[in-house]
């Protein structure tokens, strides 16, 4: 069943919205120096084939902000400025096409310098990401809420949101960061309560691979099966692509997302006479840019594989040497182990062409 998405304005990020009753979309951030255009636009069309949507650089320099406007014209996808301490780059970044710019208006240095710009973006229509750390909260409001607590993060947030309001601006898109999973939940939860501005979900610096994946899936996990949330970034330590994997992971798991081929596999016993784990995650490489929803089942063992996964639409099962290749639970034909994946691919290509035909 569908979950409701909380009530939130809609706000227009290039040519994709955030918010209203769009879907929930997928957020990362390149790790180059953005002043190296090849290599930023390299690992910004390889995050496009990942399945990102809206992509953020870095600006820290007058360089980094001038690169904006190359990299945009060689890009898909909606292009966010991320600013810190200097103003003046946010404002050089809007006039370099960045379709977005993320700020912490506390550490711009004055209502004088948000107020340029947010006269920047209103200028060109382009929305600002208002982000809150819990590294980084007032002084004020730590004393007065004995730390960084969900009412102080989310008074910290809405006190700059009505800050840009009262400049007459209100294409805003909040975020709340921490790297506490449950502080994030609560903090967001309360978020939702109190304004209906379009939130970014994540939880920030949540580590590796596989560390920043367990955290990542429950605190994102938890907020997007209450209906909260717009848009995810999941921040791993590596390589940005692997982000956009477990966030849409994320979201088809909740059914937010089209589930593409999803791949099912047994966690391997003493029956297990194949590299399993070596063909299930080239079997997940290969499909992985697939669009058709299908489930794939590469399974250990001859015996039980096929009657295990009689609900997948294709599926490989190994046995010594050699394995078979099965369709809805029925044998299709048996096959050398080192042809398995190829000839699994085949088929699943061939599901693929009779949709698209």
């Amino acid at each position: 069943m569908q979950v409701k998405r909380n009530e939130t304005k809609a706000i227009a990020v290039g040519n994709m919205w955030i918010g209203g009753e769009h879907p929930v979309s997928i957020q990362s951030m390149t790790n180059t120096r953005t002043e190296d255009v090849e290599a930023t636009v390299g690992q910004i069309l390889a995050l496009e084939e990942a399945g990102c949507q809206i992509v953020r650089v870095a600006v820290p320099t007058p360089e980094a902000a001038r690169a904006i406007g190359a990299i945009k014209r060689r890009i898909h996808i909606p292009l966010v400025a991320d600013i810190h301490f200097d103003h003046t780059l946010a404002i050089l970044s809007v006039e370099q096409g960045a379709d977005k710019i993320r700020i912490n208006p506390g550490n711009l240095g004055g209502t004088d310098r948000l107020q340029a710009v947010v006269e920047a973006c209103r200028g060109r229509g382009i929305p600002i990401r208002v982000g809150v750390n819990s590294g980084s909260l007032e002084r004020e409001l730590l004393a007065r809420h004995g730390g960084p607590t969900p009412e102080a993060l989310v008074e910290s947030a809405w006190m700059k949101v009505r800050q840009i309001e009262d400049m007459g601006y209100d294409r805003m898109v909040v975020s709340i960061k921490s790297s506490d999973v449950m502080l994030s939940i609560r903090s967001y939860r309360l978020a939702a309560e109190r304004m209906d501005y379009p939130l970014h979900l994540g939880i920030t610096e949540a580590g590796t691979l596989s560390s920043g994946t367990v955290k990542s899936a429950v605190g994102l996990g938890v907020l997007l099966a209450e209906g909260v949330g717009n848009t995810i970034r999941v921040s791993l330590t590596g390589d940005p692509v692997e982000e956009v994997h477990v966030a849409r992971q994320i979201l088809q798991a909740l059914d937010l997302a089209p589930r593409g081929v999803e791949i099912i596999s047994c966690p391997t016993c003493g029956r297990t006479r194949i590299d399993l784990v070596s063909i299930a995650e080239e079997v997940e490489r290969r499909t992985a840019h697939l669009k058709k929803t299908m489930k794939v089942a590469v399974m250990g063992c001859v015996v039980n594989g096929p009657g295990e996964a009689r609900e997948a639409d294709l599926g490989i099962a190994g046995g010594d040497g050699m394995g078979i290749l099965f369709k809805k639970g029925k044998l299709l034909r048996k096959v050398k182990e080192e042809e398995l994946v190829d000839a699994l691919m085949e088929e699943i290509l061939k599901e693929q062409d009779r949709v698209d035909r």
